[in-house]
């Protein structure tokens, strides 16, 4: 990747790099990366992280991320929801959380061209993704999690399906760059798929997205589920109830308090549809939201234009989405 001015008319590699150093800086010695200092680890958010590390160029660092992904990994494949000092935490066996590293080490693949590394972490990406794919229900959805004593949650979450989509397809190019046929795994992608588009009444069937919540809007676009024509008719249909002028993405519809996370991975859904204009204004928006030591508050609550939530520690999440995005827009 190579970073560009983009059309904020600033070079935002310095920034890119800034972020970097703070998510390293936050690394924990074994490898984890916490939301902040004394915070917990949650997998996915970890991944999220390392993806960033590698977009900035700090591969030593994604590396060991990745690691400790390894050494925390179920014997069934899973990953616990939280981690605080490398201690489990909250016990359910997120599906998403279990399948992302897929996507997280193709990604690793394709920023550093290490097929070694690729091959170390194999045994690894295949039991997340098989445990996964293991509780996918006949009609293709997959529930959300497995509880401590293995009781399986009643209901599947669009936004996680979506990603898990997207993580089993990085699975299948893993699998074919290292040699290894997977049908089952491009069966259930498929299935998977079709129950996304035509079976809403799948998800949230416990109303999970009962405030709207913007992931469901622009999530499919971002993990290319939808894509030309269609997607950019949803990002359209949807455009006024989720983004405030000036500020970014709402977290929900009924709620106004942007967040720099939700804008960021709207920004990185728009590059992939080519509404680059469109992109670069978010992330205008976006830039102006830096404190004056380079970080950025979680969120804005509006009109109060106050810090939301009001505290002062920033979240690696947040500064790795903002790199994905730099990166996504970049590459236009």
């Amino acid at each position: 990747m190579e970073l560009t001015q983009l059309d904020t008319n600033r070079d935002l590699r310095p920034l890119v790099a800034q972020q970097a150093d703070f998510i390293a800086r936050t690394q924990s010695p074994s490898g984890a990366i916490p939301w902040y200092c004394g915070a917990i680890t949650d997998p996915w958010d970890h991944i999220e992280a390392a993806i960033a590390l590698n977009l900035a160029g700090r591969h030593e660092e994604a590396a060991r991320a990745y690691e400790w992904s390894r050494a925390a990994q179920n014997p069934d494949g899973s990953w616990y929801s939280s981690y605080l000092g490398d201690k489990p935490q909250a016990l359910a066996r997120d599906t998403n959380f279990s399948s992302y590293i897929a996507t997280g080490m193709w990604l690793n693949y394709q920023a550093t061209g290490d097929l070694p590394f690729l091959e170390h972490m194999w045994p690894t990406i295949e039991k997340g993704l098989d445990f996964v794919l293991g509780l996918q229900q006949g009609s293709g959805e997959v529930p959300w999690a497995a509880g401590p004593k293995g009781e399986v949650w009643p209901s599947a979450i669009l936004t996680s399906n979506c990603c898990m989509w997207k993580s089993i397809g990085n699975g299948i190019e893993v699998a074919r760059t290292l040699g290894h046929e997977k049908p089952a795994w491009e069966k259930a992608s498929d299935s998977l798929l079709h129950a996304i588009l035509h079976k809403p009444e799948l998800f949230d069937r416990l109303d999970e997205n009962k405030r709207r919540y913007a992931m469901n809007w622009f999530y499919p676009v971002l993990t290319g589920v939808v894509d030309g024509h269609e997607a950019r008719e949803r990002i359209d249909r949807e455009w006024d109830d989720f983004v405030i002028d000036g500020w970014g993405c709402r977290v929900a519809a009924d709620d106004d308090v942007t967040a720099v996370a939700e804008t960021s991975e709207l920004i990185i859904a728009l590059a992939l549809i080519g509404e680059h204009e469109r992109g670069n204004q978010l992330l205008s928006w976006t830039l102006r939201l830096s404190d004056d030591k380079g970080g950025f508050c979680r969120g804005v609550k509006l009109p109060e234009e106050e810090p939301c939530p009001p505290d002062t520690e920033r979240a690696t999440w947040t500064s790795a989405a903002l790199i994905m995005a730099i990166a996504a827009l970049s590459k236009a």
